[in-house]
């Protein structure tokens, strides 16, 4: 076996379509768009403004058997104050040589760079995919949630990585949510409450407006949260222009409090349901089909949710969930996953159960000293 650093196109090309031979056959992986791969791990994508990265190849006996990314984020170091590479979009097949391999190729250039940690997978970073699935291979992942076979958790171990945190994904089902007359009961107590108090779904037509109110409350309300690390005006922007397609402004709910932005939650339409009859591709058949099955999507993630220290356990977060659940169900939606969500984040955990949730996946995240 051979660990080849990627260095030129055709290298990227081999390292984006590689997990293809991992999941062959796999009803449940959803094969990601090869140019959103080439959007992620290029250039053009600024979250490499303040990180590097390098990408790695296994290959025996002349095919490829694995790949993996080595990544250092010194947004991350500076915000968190600790030495630490990362390692992302880690694939490889069923042999343990081949895992330890690429670990320890990752593990030796981000070494280089005196970091004393390695941790992963992000894909690049906990703003994007992160974790392997740990329970729930049974039902595919919804939009922008990794699938991962079983086996990467037994070859974490015996590389020597310990968990550093579990992700967690909630499963609610409209027809079975029972809190909701409760939750319709209390929202008038919270808005005679809260002074100035204001509910709204966002206007899409004013994107730009709104999206300078999430800026305002996403850095301030994850600020404190495990792995985070705030994202640059430049991060927001390219994200949202990429979302922007997938939204449905009665999905996207901002409270604002005499005006000051308090707390938003984003839902987005599972368009993993759309993702999984294109292989990749969206030429002009990937397209048909695309605006096809967008009009069957019958899932949401429930993919942000914000609330500033000083709003916080007031009820607002109550407001938000009752909003979006109306809105779901007007629009004929029957399964909601609310992730992912810190194991530690119990607050959040007990918002999820009231409105019915049941946790049904798991993700982790290793890490392990380099030093």
């Amino acid at each position: 076996m051979e660990i080849e650093t990627v260095s030129d196109s055709k290298g990227m090309n081999s390292f984006i379509l590689f997990p293809w031979k991992v999941y062959e056959g796999n009803p449940n992986w959803v094969p990601p768009l090869i140019r959103e791969m080439k959007f992620i791990l290029g250039d053009s994508n600024p979250f490499f403004r303040h990180a590097e990265a390098a990408y790695f190849l296994a290959k025996e006996n002349g095919e490829y058997v694995g790949r993996i990314a080595a990544i250092i984020d010194r947004n991350n170091n500076n915000f968190q104050g600790e030495k630490a590479g990362f390692f992302g979009f880690f694939e490889c097949m069923p042999d343990p040589a081949i895992s330890e391999g690429l670990l320890s190729a990752a593990s030796c250039w981000i070494k280089k760079y005196g970091m004393e940690t390695m941790r992963g997978p992000m894909n690049p970073s906990t703003n994007d995919e992160c974790g392997f699935l740990l329970e729930g291979f049974d039902s595919p992942p919804m939009i922008m949630m990794p699938y991962t076979p079983g086996y990467y958790l037994d070859y974490m171990h015996r590389s020597g990585f310990v968990k550093a945190k579990d992700l967690y994904a909630y499963l609610v089902i409209p027809d079975e949510v029972k809190a909701i007359e409760r939750l319709e009961r209390i929202s008038g107590g919270i808005r005679k409450k809260i002074t100035g108090l204001t509910v709204r779904h966002a206007d899409i037509k004013k994107f730009d407006k709104e999206l300078n109110i999430i800026k305002d409350i996403y850095n301030s309300a994850w600020a404190r949260n495990w792995g985070f690390v705030p994202m640059t005006d430049e991060e927001i922007n390219s994200m949202a222009k990429r979302l922007k397609p997938l939204l449905v402004q009665e999905l996207l709910i901002i409270a604002e409090v005499n005006g000051d932005p308090a707390a938003f939650f984003m839902v987005v339409p599972d368009y993993n349901q759309v993702l999984s009859h294109l292989n990749g591709r969206l030429g002009l058949t990937g397209l048909v089909k695309f605006f096809w099955y967008s009009r069957k999507i019958t899932g949401i993630r429930g993919m942000t949710l914000g609330v500033k220290e000083k709003y916080r356990k007031k009820g607002i977060e109550g407001l938000l969930y009752l909003e979006a659940f109306r809105a779901a169900v007007k629009m004929g939606y029957n399964r909601t996953e609310m992730s992912w969500i810190l194991e530690d984040n119990v607050l959040m955990q007990r918002g999820c159960e009231m409105m019915g949730g049941r946790l049904y996946k798991k993700y982790r995240i290793y890490e392990k000293k380099i030093v």
